[in-house]
């Protein structure tokens, strides 16, 4: 198969690595990795409509052709499909991504998820990736410039292997230009007989993501899980298995939506 990988952390990110090193060692799969320069998280499927896009051929140790696109999520993989890429792929995966992404409001500001819509878009199998962290190990990860501790590289390694085994099957079993994205979130610990379960997003309100303004009238983003809400005797949702510690597999079929 040939995949296209990206992400929203950025191409320096250890979580991306350690994904394509495990599809790698597979040693079935054509990979191509075009992702973005910086950090995009929360940027949804936002597209760089007011200035130009750079790209570049970069080598950043992953053994395959790697470009490095100074925009979005979407604009690495929309760049990549139509001017990078020597073929068009099978499949676009995006992730691993540096937190969860559990539930309707982070589904929808994802940008992780986004870049994997964006393949959907162009008619392509699309899979997000997302592990789960507790504030501590985040704050970890973040104060080491982005380099996991053991613990935490243990269960990324455990999860990026589970995704190399779970997601060939689905690519080839596949309904081409079905709009629908695969939303895999791993929890913390996850290891290689962690339980899959099918789950929905869960519904959760977050109100208030930014402080109040400062004496120059600006706000700063300010991080929160939001208030689960969702109906007690309603069908397994993403969070509900990831706090059960299991790995969470949601659909986001879009063309449900409006129906």
């Amino acid at each position: 198969m040939k995949l296209l990988f990206t992400n929203d952390d950025s191409i320096e990110s250890v979580f991306l690595h350690e994904l394509v090193r495990a599809f790698q060692q597979t040693g079935e799969h054509e990979i191509f990795v075009v992702a973005p320069k910086q950090e995009q998280s929360w940027i949804g499927a936002a597209k760089s409509r007011h200035r130009p896009v750079h790209s570049t051929k970069g080598d950043r140790g992953l053994n395959c052709p790697t470009w490095i696109v100074d925009g979005t999520p979407s604009d690495s993989v929309n760049i990549a499909i139509a001017h990078l890429l020597p073929c068009r792929p099978d499949a676009v995966i995006s992730g691993i991504n540096v937190g969860l992404n559990a539930s309707l409001g982070f589904v929808l500001a994802s940008g992780t998820i986004a870049g994997a819509w964006e393949g959907a878009v162009h008619g392509l199998p699309a899979y997000a990736l997302s592990q789960d962290i507790n504030p501590d190990t985040f704050d970890r990860l973040k104060s080491e410039g982005g380099k996991p501790d053991e613990t935490l590289l243990t269960t990324l390694k455990a999860s990026a292997a589970r995704a190399a085994k779970i997601i060939p099957p689905l690519i080839a079993s596949a309904v081409p230009q079905s709009f629908v994205v695969h939303n895999f979130n791993f929890p913390y610990p996850c290891g290689q007989d962690t339980d899959i379960r099918s789950t929905v997003p869960a519904r959760v309100i977050i109100p208030g993501l930014f402080s109040p303004a400062d004496d120059d009238g600006t706000h700063r983003f300010v991080f929160k899980l939001g208030a689960d809400v969702s109906p007690a005797t309603g069908p397994l949702t993403d969070r509900a298995a990831l706090k059960a510690g299991q790995i969470s597999h949601t659909v986001l079929d879009y063309t449900k939506l409006g129906m």
